[in-house]
This record gives structure tokens, sequence and C-alpha cells, in this order.
């Protein structure tokens, strides 16, 4: 099958069987009015912004409980508790850095900030690297489902990996060879500077940067620049020292041509053949870098807050939905000298969604399998309640059917007649969605920005990478129509993403009832749905086969 997939899979007989024996549940409406009122009071100034293991953490999680209880749930956590604790390392500059390259009497000094970035998610307050080679290892990707491999075996210990942000096939003609590989223009997580990072440690490398170009990345050197000095959150990892390489960061992509050409190489010429099969990782012959800084360690503690529906038949085979609720707390004010960044679509809403449909499944007929509802904690740092869960799951990941993702609804009372899916293709998700999507008289479109890697940049993200089946939709930053635009430029991560009396919620729960019949469906039938065919999680879910009937 072409790794150009099409929007959606085929439906199999045991799904279109699945599809008769859910028409026949009677219908459960989501309630618009219960959404609206949830997310006046979760993005109200008294949760002063939702921010992790800030003030206003606990009387989120508490309010989050308090609903729940009410609602009839039991408790998803360990122990019988409504909590799962998520530690997390924190490291933080502390002074600046010496970053040197050399090359046969040859020397520059590159600043942080300006030049180069560099950080470090090992809990150790000194990161030191001395004199480490330099070697250019294309989009540094190891894809055996695509048959691709910057690698070929080179050994990286010790050294500094350097590479291209994006995809192997980002910005190739369309008659190129390896044109379409990495679905074209929508990136996939090895585009992701996320995924590098932890090649690098996998590698063995000593360090790794990635060279920034503005079309790449999506974005310019000012808005890592400006993030650049915040705390960086991990979870705390049994051993960080083997899943981080001791330090990470971006390179300028004028900088990086000045260290390869010390080397004798052309930038251009590399990037061209790092974009055929057959690339060969490249040594800066003679050029180091030696990197030194200083960071500050702590731990703090955050907490995911579980609530499930016990399944009746098959109670050890879940259902998740799920919905981050931090924002970013209390931060930079705006020109009103406004500091509380709400966070009311991104993502009071989504929790709003959340507890809607935990009173849909609480108050409907006992679903056959089980149905978790998961508030995610730490999405805006790097989806860190959900990582901790993958790592640490309270359900085995092998027998959990699906995770639906809920982040971030407009208001409004105008149905939009197109319901966007993220990562469009990827799984058979997306038919059963479709299929309810045209019972309401609407249609399926793909994510229109597809470039910006969105699928995996939210929390379904920690568990598909282990294998467990994903759908996100109907998410409302896609700049998809005029609304969605007017969100993203004006409001979204800023102080203005506030609620007010005006809203309405007519819109959102049309959506959320879509995702309610997917959920019931696959909640009442013997489905395993799977990733599509080619897909970068196919193999890792296909490990675990022998788990599900």
């Amino acid at each position: 099958m072409s790794l150009r997939r099409a929007l959606l899979p085929v439906l199999s007989a045991a799904l279109l069987a699945a599809c008769a024996q859910s028409s026949e549940r009677p219908e459960i409406a989501v309630d618009a009015a219960r959404m609206n009122d949830y997310v006046r009071v979760l993005a109200s100034d008294d949760f002063q912004g939702r921010g992790p293991a800030g003030p206003g953490e606990q009387p989120t999680v508490d309010y989050l409980v308090e609903q729940f209880r009410a609602l009839g749930l039991q408790p998803g956590g360990p122990d019988g508790q409504w909590i799962q604790t998520v530690p997390l390392s924190r490291t933080a500059q502390d002074g600046p850095a010496t970053i040197t390259a050399a090359a046969d009497g040859w020397t520059r000094t590159l600043e942080r900030g300006p030049d180069i970035l560099v950080s470090s998610d090992r809990p150790e307050t000194r990161i030191t690297v001395t004199d480490a080679p330099l070697v250019f290892v294309g989009y540094g990707v190891s894809a055996p489902e695509r048959d691709w491999d910057d690698f070929k075996g080179v050994d990286l210990t010790g050294k500094i990996m350097v590479v291209l942000v994006n995809d192997p096939d980002f910005e190739v003609p369309e008659d190129h060879p390896t044109a379409g590989l990495f679905d074209g223009n929508a990136m996939t997580f090895y585009g992701r500077w996320v995924y590098k990072f932890q090649e690098a440690a996998r590698q063995g490398a000593a360090g790794v940067l990635v060279i920034h170009e503005d079309s790449g990345a999506g974005y310019g050197w000012s808005v890592l620049q400006n993030s650049a000095p915040a705390p960086k959150l991990d979870i705390v990892r049994e051993d960080p020292n083997a899943d981080r390489a001791p330090f990470q960061g971006w390179i300028q992509r004028e900088q990086a041509e000045a260290l390869l050409e010390q080397a004798g190489l052309d930038f251009n010429t590399l990037k061209a053949a790092a974009q055929q099969r057959d690339f060969q990782p490249v040594e800066l012959d003679g050029v180091t870098l030696s990197v030194d800084f200083r960071q500050t360690v702590d731990r703090i503690e955050t907490q995911n807050v579980v609530a499930r529906v016990d399944g009746a038949a098959r109670p050890d085979e879940t259902i998740i939905y799920g919905a981050h609720w931090d924002a970013f707390g209390r931060a930079t004010p705006d020109a009103d000298g406004d500091d509380i960044y709400n966070g009311a679509v991104d993502n009071a809403t989504g929790l709003a969604a959340l507890l809607e449909l935990a009173r849909l499944f609480a108050e409907g007929p006992a679903p056959e399998r089980s149905v978790v509802f998961m508030a995610w904690a730490a999405e805006e740092p790097g989806l860190l309640g959900a990582e901790y869960y993958a790592v640490n799951p309270l359900s085995p990941l092998e027998t959990t059917v699906a995770n639906i993702n809920m982040d971030s609804f407009l208001p409004g009372d105008h149905i939009d007649p197109q319901v966007v899916i993220i990562g469009p293709g990827k799984s058979e998700l997306d038919a059963i969605l479709e299929r309810h999507v045209q019972a309401a008289g609407r249609t399926v479109i793909p994510d229109p920005a597809p470039h910006a890697g969105a699928f995996y940049r939210s929390d379904h993200f920690p568990l598909a990478r282990r294998g467990v089946p994903a759908l996100f939709a109907a998410a409302d930053f896609t700049g998809h129509n005029d609304a969605s635009r007017d969100y993203v430029q004006n409001r979204y991560h800023q102080p203005s993403d506030e609620w007010d009396e005006t809203w309405t919620m007519g819109a959102a729960a049309a959506n959320v009832q879509l995702l309610f019949d997917v959920g019931a469906e696959l909640a009442n039938s013997d489905l395993w749905p799977g990733w599509t065919e080619g897909d970068e999680f196919e193999a890792v879910r296909q490990s675990s086969a022998a788990s599900r009937r």
C-alpha cells in the first residue's frame, strides 16, 4: 500500500456489523449549557490560569474530582484514588554557556541565543562536552517501516549529531524519488525535533543540534530564542542518561554553514544528499565543538485526574477519553496588565467535553468495555502527564482499544459542516468517525495545516507511540475557518483566551456528540481498530496482538 494514504480506510466487515449494532442503542445527547458552565468555572480567574505545580493546580484538580464524583463515576487512579501523581524533573539555565567550535587553528565562539541554543534534560547541574567531533546525519531518521536509515551503522558515541529539521521528503519536487515517502507536507513524528533529540540518546551521541530553517521548522528563530530561558520539564526517568543525550539544541543555519565550510562541505549539497535513501553520514573532518553550561535542577509534582466507568462484560478492555487541564498559569502580562492565562478554549473546553462525556456514560446503559476519563497534567510543557501515564499505565496499553483526544473547541452555535481530522488516514478510527459525521449531515476534511505536525503535539501522542490507536478530531486551532483563524491570531496562548457571558457551546456540543458516538460504538463492540498499513505506529501495535482477542 502506498504511503500516500487515503483519507479514510475501507470499513471491514466486522466494523460494519458493529456499526449496525451501535445504531440500535438509545440516543444520548451532549448538553451545551452544561459544557458552557464548566468552561465558565474552569476559565475563571479563581483558577489562576491552571498552571501545573502552581497555585491554580489544586483548585483545578479538586474541582474535577468533585465533578466526577458527583456524576457517579469511580476513581481510576492507583489504590482507588482519583489521582495519578506525576513526578517531574525541572532544569533551568544558571548563568551563561561557553560554546566554542574549533578546526585546525580556527576557532569560533557561538553565543547562546543569537547563534545557538543548548539545554539538557539530564538532572545534572553542569553539562560539559569537550572537543566532540561533529557528524552530519541528514534528517536523523531511523524508520524501518519506511525502509529509511540515516545512520547506516555509524558509531556516534561521544560525537555530536547535526541534523536537518523536518522530514526527508520535505520540499522535494513531486518527481523526486523520496516524494511522499514521509507523507509530503504532512510532518511525521520523524520530522519533529522531539524525535531527533530522543534518537540522539538512542545513538549514544554526546549531543544533537538541529539546523534551524524557518520553512522546515514552521516558525522563526525568535520563537525558539524567546522560549529558551524558561525552565524545562521532563518526567522523572529511571535512567535519564539512557533516555537523554548530555545536551540538545538548535543552531542557526548560517552558523551551521560556517562549520561545514571549515570541513570543506557545502550545506545545499549535503541537504540534497540527505533526501536520498543511500545517504551516508558525513563527519566534519577536523571540526569539533565544546559546550559547557550550568543549570539548576529540582523536582516537582503534578497530577493526572482519572475517573472511570467499569465495563459490564469486558472491564479489562479500555477506551480512553482525554483532555489536558493545564494552561500557562500567571505569566507575562498583556498590554492591559492581565497576567492570567485563563485557557478558556485551550483547554477548559476540552475539560468541559470530558465531564459531559463522563456524565453520558455514567447515566446511560453500562458499556461492555471500560471507559476511562483522563484529565492530563502538564500538556503545555511537553505532554508530560500523558507521557508519564504511557510509561506507567493504569490499564494495559495492549488492551486499550483507542484514545480519543479533545483539545480546544470554539464557542458559538454555528455548526461547521466540516469536521477536521488531525492526522487523517493514520488509523481505522477515521472510518468510524466518518460514518457518524455523515449521519449528522456533515463531512470530514483533513487537517488544513499538516506541515505543523499537530498530531504529534497533543496528549494522545505518547500513547500512540506505544501502539494505542488515537483519534484527534474537531479541534479548533487549525485555521480551517474564519473563527479558527481569528482565535489563533488573537487569543491562542494569550491572556485574552477568556470566557465571557456571550459564549454558547452549541457547535462544540455537536462535535463532542460525534466523539461520544465513536466511543460508545467502541465500548459496545468487539472491534480492535488498528493503524493504517505502513504507519509508524503499526509495528508496535502488532507486537502485542496476542493480548487482544
